[in-house]
């Protein structure tokens, strides 16, 4: 009889293991902002919301709603801190929104 093997890894882990070795871990953690940001803004709103994207250790988050636009900006503060929280305060030091 043919046993089978345990699995190792969760699928996650083994995604982000992959993200490491071939350089794209900043776009992992773009995904994971964009739902933090679907999970917490209104459909419409996020609807609004075009691109999340990480350069260097700044998140940029492009908008196409001016109103929406405008609200980030004010609570830029805000929404740099949750997302330091969730990942790390080394991880990013400015947010910019396009």
């Amino acid at each position: 009889m043919k046993r089978n093997k345990k699995r190792e890894f969760q699928s996650s882990e083994l995604v982000k293991s992959f993200a490491r070795i071939y350089g794209f871990e900043h776009k992992l953690i773009a995904f994971e902002i964009k739902d933090f940001l679907e999970d917490y803004l209104d459909e419409s709103l996020f609807n609004e919301i075009r691109n999340v994207n990480i350069e260097g250790q700044c998140i940029m988050i492009k908008i196409d709603s001016p109103l929406l636009k405008h609200d980030f900006q004010m609570r830029k503060s805000f929404y740099l801190k949750k997302f330091q929280d969730k990942f790390g305060e080394d991880k990013f030091n400015d947010l910019l929104i396009v």
